[in-house]
């Protein structure tokens, strides 16, 4: 009997619980729905505010003759005349101000200012009737009447929009529809975004206040919207707590600040998601700002904005004078930085681009968009290999190129370290055969992508880069004693580039994305960054005002550490390091070091016309003298003796120390 009654009262709390979970759900279904309402059209809005003003005259000429005029009536007793011209008036006024045309429950500062003009017009049209009318002798609509529908009018229609914004912002808030948002900048650039989220229909960011760096009082406002510092952390902590605010929403200018990082560490450590968006120039180009899809323009703020280092401009009238109506072959064009140089280069107007690569699935993901974005540019997608130097000849001989920007290379540090033959093949003997068929045709200008891996290498990759320099500097030098030359042989050196393919960046976001742990080779590694774009600019612009034979190496700024950048790249996902996600130290790979220089200590600098790129005073090779060694390298690399190779690369680079590798065996004479 004691089983029985047991399971009874079981089976009683399983219905309730069920019953209360079943409400719930429709509750919030319900919250949910408010959330995805339609809107009023303006005419049914029209005729609400129309027959709250008939309520409002009801009330005010009901007062007016009770405890103003001390007359009562059993009945409510009008003049419709009166009525009917109080109406006319102020259907008017509406027509002339408009306050019907806003959305309800979105209702501003700037909407209530409509509806007070137009009640004002239409007692004030009361008011000119009743004068005009006494001076003729004829009676008039009180004036108490006219005074005490004015008050009660506007209270009314105030209280409909007030009571339905509330009603919405207390339910639909709630229930996560609407995200609560600042918008981080006081300047027009900001003001421009607060105003394009609140006048878009369709977007469920809500704009609560703005964040401004200055010192100024607490009640400062803009937009009738409150304006917090972030020198005042405490109110600003406060602030966002009160509020619900869940996004950040930075002003395009504001991303400009050098300091933005640290000013944004607030928001980052306290899981707001941070967010901006392009310039408003950029959107009216788009389309115009009205009606502007903020769901679509928002973007959460990435890694590479976040790395305390100012965007480089590039003036591009000199590049683009340059290459307008040339020929241009871009080798390497679907990796990552090949492909960015095809796209800035096609805004430039060549007569035709060629793209060459030996990728075929990249190849023709990059000619889709190139396709869609340049209907009208003229393009050849050819799939080759920079090692087959018949291939290299054929196509430098039929499509004759201006100008060829070679970024076709292995890059990869460790993988390159277990295959040094296949790294020289394609690293050194495809920067041979595509500079030699350039001299061979005429082509005016080649310009190699290099790293700072070449500078001091440690491992076969950055040798290998350090070998094509050597090649190409000795090559232009011997040629510009013999004859005269035609080919400017252009070297670009630079660091890592954010977001490239196989870099740290989205191999963090990856390890996050899978819930950890973030791997980082060790807690003191350090290396310099600049984006994609950046780089691309910079390697167009020394392409084009360079002089042969020189290296330019461009100014990265500061280094970073990498463990700081897998930090940053888990909070900005909302996550807490070392809880959410652990960070895990796997020590160095072959042939990294914690250190990349851009310069040996041996090498100086000279200035050019742009402050960010800089010409490397390097040493210098006679090709005759180096030509017999790069032909050995070569004949091992093709006969895959890996140990000889090796050898033979420090032999031409003697500053070719292997850290952490099975060739530091060379390095001791085994």
């Amino acid at each position: 009997m004691h089983l029985i009654r047991t399971r009874f009262f079981v089976l009683i709390i399983k219905v309730v619980t069920m019953v209360s979970a079943k409400k719930k759900r429709h509750n919030r279904d319900i919250f949910s729905g408010l959330s995805n309402m339609g809107y009023l059209p303006c005419w049914l809005v029209l005729i609400i505010d129309m027959l709250l003003c008939v309520i409002a005259y009801f009330i005010s000429f009901e007062l007016s003759m009770r405890y103003y005029y001390l007359m009562y009536y059993s009945g409510i007793v009008l003049n419709f005349m009166h009525f009917f011209v109080v109406l006319l008036f102020q259907f008017i006024s509406f027509l002339i101000f408009k306050p019907y045309t806003g959305i309800i429950r979105y209702s501003t500062f700037e909407d209530a200012i409509k509806l007070l003009y137009s009640v004002i017009s239409t007692v004030a049209m009361l008011y000119l009737l009743h004068a005009l009318l006494s001076t003729l002798g004829y009676e008039g609509l009180p004036r108490v009447n006219i005074a005490f529908y004015g008050v009660i009018s506007f209270v009314f229609l105030f209280l409909l929009r007030l009571i339905s914004k509330t009603f919405y912002d207390i339910f639909v808030v709630r229930v996560k529809s609407i995200v609560p948002v600042l918008v981080y900048g006081t300047k027009a650039a900001g003001v421009g975004v607060a105003q394009m989220i609140r006048s878009s229909n369709e977007s469920r960011y809500k704009v609560v206040g703005f964040v401004d760096d200055g010192i100024f009082g607490r009640d400062r406002r803009i937009l009738n919207l409150p304006v917090y510092s972030t020198s005042d952390p405490d109110n600003l902590m406060r602030a966002l707590q009160k509020k619900r605010v869940k996004g950040v929403v930075v002003s395009p200018w504001k991303m400009n600040d050098a300091d933005i990082s640290n000013r944004l560490e607030i928001f980052v450590e306290n899981n707001i998601l941070v967010m901006t968006m392009p310039e408003i120039d950029k959107l009216r180009k788009i389309g115009g700002i009205e009606g502007v899809n903020v769901e679509r323009n928002l973007r959460n703020i990435q890694i590479e904005d976040l790395l305390n280092r100012t965007s480089i401009a590039v003036d591009k009238t000199p590049i683009k004078n340059k290459i307008k109506g040339k020929v241009v072959l871009v080798t390497g064009a679907a990796g990552s930085i090949g492909s960015e140089i095809v796209r800035q280069v096609s805004e430039f107007g060549p007569s035709r681009l060629i793209l060459l690569d030996n990728g075929e699935t990249p190849l023709h993901n990059i000619r889709l968009e190139l396709l869609k974005l340049f209907p009208k540019q003229e393009y050849m997608f050819l799939i080759a290999d920079v090692r087959m130097r018949h291939k290299m000849e054929e196509v430098i001989s039929e499509y004759r190129p201006d100008f060829i920007f070679h970024a076709a290379a292995y890059k990869h540090v460790p993988l390159m370290e277990d295959n040094p033959s296949e790294c020289v093949i394609t690293n050194v003997s495809g920067t041979k055969n595509v500079a030699d068929m350039a001299v061979k045709y005429g082509v005016k200008s080649f310009v190699m992508v290099s790293t700072d891996k070449a500078v001091n290498p440690t491992n076969v990759m950055g040798c290998s880069k350090r070998l094509a320099e050597i090649y190409v500097q000795s090559y232009f030098r011997k040629l510009s004693k013999d004859r005269d030359v035609v080919t400017q042989f252009i070297t670009t050196r630079f660091g890592n580039v954010l977001g490239s393919n196989g870099s740290v960046i989205p191999l963090f976001r990856q390890q996050i994305a899978a819930g950890g742990p973030v791997t980082v080779t060790h807690p003191d590694i350090i290396r310099y960054f600049m984006t994609i774009p950046e780089a691309c600019q910079l390697v167009l612009q020394a392409g084009t005002i360079g002089e042969g034979g020189r290296i330019y190496i461009f100014d990265m700024g500061m280094p970073v550490k990498i463990v700081d950048l897998a930090v940053k790249m888990i909070k900005l996902a909302g996550l807490v390091p070392q809880k959410d996600i652990d960070i895990v130290y796997t020590g160095l790979r072959p042939g990294e070091k914690l250190f990349e220089e851009l310069l040996t200590s041996d090498e100086q600098v000279e200035s050019t016309v742009n402050e960010k790129i800089m010409v490397a005073k390097t040493q210098e090779y006679d090709y005759d003298d180096v030509s017999p060694a790069f032909q050995r390298l070569l004949d091992y690399a093709y006969d895959n003796k890996d140990y000889m190779v090796v050898k033979t690369m420090k032999d031409i680079v003697p500053e070719y120390k292997s850290q952490n590798s099975i060739y530091q065996s060379v390095d001791r004479g085994e």
